[in-house]
Formats: structure tokens, sequence, C-alpha cells
């Protein structure tokens, strides 16, 4: 059940993710990050984490029965303008989250296939891969993985801007509308491109390349940023665009206080108020 701006009720974003007890990731980022663009943020806890900036300590999975349930209950009552996916842990819970997209006609759809933490913690068990391209890839409206899951995804190591182009062509065969591959990790010391494929067309989306030790929690900001511009009604592509744009003010304001914990800290996406 879409809600607009037109129909006079507040645009309202849900993130399907799971919980980050530093604050700094997943459902605390998402919600964050709604905020900032004057969206209002709900949630379905797909599971509980203990970690903080040095690490992951701990996981658990929340039922995927329940997961379904707080889907349903914010569809059925509040509404969701758009919708987007972190951490999903399990095939179980890969599989509960696509039907309930399916049954609740939860769109636009923002997919960031999380498989591991900014620290290397493994976040989606290996047998989740093949569930989430037959099941939840195909009602994506926005694709947003980084270039290890991209690769993943693809079946193939990505490493560079060809094998980012070759993981776009496959990965958009499979129904997303638009492809956004991060290529933050790529060896370029000055700039940070990544790779946007919408309409059969692939563009290369540079930037400026920011010096920071502190950025955990980018790519559950952008997919969020993402999430929140659909909700307003911005084009897939732009959204994608403007969402990039966000991220690295985020970065910078995260790296201007010196970062929180001994390890590596959050970037703040309430950099600046309500996002333009």
């Amino acid at each position: 059940m879409p809600v607009s701006a037109a129909a006079g009720r507040r645009l309202v974003a849900l993130t399907i993710a799971g919980t980050d007890s530093g604050g700094g990731a997943g459902v605390a980022a998402d919600l964050k990050t709604f905020e900032a663009h004057g969206v209002w943020g709900t949630c379905a806890v797909t599971a509980v984490t203990a970690q903080n900036t040095l690490g992951l300590q701990a996981w658990e999975p929340v039922r995927p029965e329940l997961v379904r349930a707080q889907i349903e209950s914010v569809v059925k009552d509040i509404g969701v303008s758009a919708a987007k996916t972190g951490m999903l842990g399990s095939f179980e819970l890969v599989e509960a989250v696509a039907d309930a997209v399916r049954d609740f006609r939860v769109q636009p759809l923002v997919v960031d296939p999380v498989m591991f933490s900014s620290h290397g913690d493994e976040l989606l068990a290996g047998d989740a891969l093949e569930t989430l391209w037959l099941q939840l890839l195909p009602r994506a409206t926005v694709l947003v993985p980084n270039m290890d899951e991209a690769g993943a995804l693809a079946g193939f190591p990505v490493g560079d801007r060809g094998t980012m182009e070759e993981a776009g062509r496959v990965l958009s065969g499979v129904g997303p509308q638009v492809i956004f591959i991060t290529g933050g990790h790529l060896p370029d010391a000055d700039h940070s491109p990544d790779l946007l494929v919408a309409n059969g067309t692939m563009t290369w989306i540079d930037g400026a390349r920011i010096p920071a030790r502190h950025t955990h929690g980018t790519g559950c900001v952008l997919s969020a940023a993402i999430c929140a511009e659909l909700a307003r009604g911005m084009d897939p592509a732009d959204a994608c665009i403007a969402a990039k744009r966000f991220v690295g003010r985020a970065i910078a304001a995260g790296e201007a206080v010196g970062g929180l914990g001994a390890g590596v800290g959050p970037v703040d996406p309430g950099w600046g108020g309500l996002a333009g």
C-alpha cells in the first residue's frame, strides 16, 4: 500500500535488516538516514547483533514468521512508500522476506545484499545465495552490491572496472531495474567510481575519494538514502547519484568528529539536517 505526498500523508520508508548495537550500521543507520531525508522510518528486524567499532561479537536471527509479521504490521496500517533490505542472514529469512514483499506488494524495493560486515564478518549463509538470486533480486527496483557482493552474485571475482561491468551485465539480466555497484575498493588513490547500470546503459559515477578511517555503515547509509529518495518519488538512477553525494558528506562528517570507539567508527548520516 504505497503512500504518496499527494495523499496528504507522511512518506514512509521500511528497512528490513539487522540491528547494530553500536548504532553505525543496519537498522540504526537506516532510520537515521530516513530521518535526514524527511521520511518516516519503520523497520522489520531480521537479526540482533552484538557489535561495535572493533567488529561483530555475536548475532542471532529473528524467526522468519516474526519478520513477516513485522512487515505485514507496517504495510497494513501505516503503509510503505519504499523499502530496503539489508542483513538477512539465512535462506529461510531471504525466502520469508521475498514472500512478504510479493504478498504485500512492497514496492519500490532496494536490495542491499549484505554478505559481510565492514570488519569481514560473515552475515549471510552461503546456502542463501541461490534463494537471494531466484526470489529476491527479481523483485528489486535497485540492487546495491559492493564489489565482493557483486562477484559472489555473478559467480566470478570482481576487482576492476572490467569485471564490474561484466557483473553489471549478468545482474541486470536477473530483474532489477537498476544496478549500482560501488567501487570504493578499487585500487584508485584519488577517485571512488561506482557503476550505474540503468535502461541497458552503463555509466560510471565518479567522485573524489575521501581519505577516511571511519567508514562503518557506508553501505547501509547508501542503500537507505536510495530508498528514501525513491519514497520521495525520485527516479531510481537519479536516486543512486543523490545517495552517493549524501554518503560522501556522511563519511566526511564521521571523520570530522574523530570517530566513535577504538576501531573503525561510523559515518554520520545526520551530517546536516534534511537532505536537499
